[in-house]
């Protein structure tokens, strides 16, 4: 499946294929401390479109919780 990863690990699990209009992306980040215990993952689902990416996602992110 389509997977975007960090650069650094793209050789061993990269995915060297083409996102197209229609497809449906989760868009995920983990935030927290370098080799602490706790951390949150934020996603975002996403639809490609004709001219750019349509937001999927219902709830918005609390400005004061990021």
């Amino acid at each position: 499946y389509p997977n975007i990863i960090h650069c650094e690990d793209f050789d061993d699990k990269g995915y060297d294929g083409l996102i197209e209009v229609g497809m449906t992306l989760c868009v995920e980040s983990v935030i927290g401390s370098e080799g602490g215990r706790e951390c949150v993952k934020l996603e975002e689902q996403i639809i490609m479109t004709e001219t750019g990416v349509e937001r999927q996602s219902s709830y918005p992110f609390a400005m004061e919780m990021l």
